[in-house]
């Protein structure tokens, strides 16, 4: 997780899950930021939105990527067992969720972090 993450919620990690927006830290895509499309926990492997791999006929395919190569930027809480986890409870907690996201949006933090 990024460190205005782990400031805001006291948690170090969390499963990743589709629609958390991360960041590429490692690789040959490194920098790149995207949303998480699917989850593979089989194979501990995850898609990003715009990285992709050209095949032989010139279609482009997902290509995963290992969880541990991605830093959590923006997390995905429309899942109550998650907001629960994190310590944010109730409708009146999710309502001040979004309010806080919506503040954040408009003051362009963007998650970005020093090199830890």
């Amino acid at each position: 997780m990024s460190n205005d993450l782990i400031l805001k919620y006291g948690k170090r990690s969390v499963s990743l899950r589709e629609g958390d927006t991360v960041k590429i830290v490692r690789g040959a895509a490194k920098g790149k930021s995207g949303k998480v499309l699917n989850v593979d926990r089989g194979r501990s492997l995850v898609s990003v939105e715009g990285f992709t791999i050209a095949k032989a006929d010139g279609t482009q395919k997902e290509r995963w990527v290992r969880p541990s190569n991605l830093l959590i930027t923006k997390l995905n809480l429309q899942d109550p067992w998650r907001r629960r986890k994190l310590g944010l409870g109730g409708v009146e907690e999710k309502e001040e969720v979004e309010e806080l996201e919506s503040q954040a949006e408009e003051e362009g933090i963007e998650g970005e972090d020093s090199d830890v």
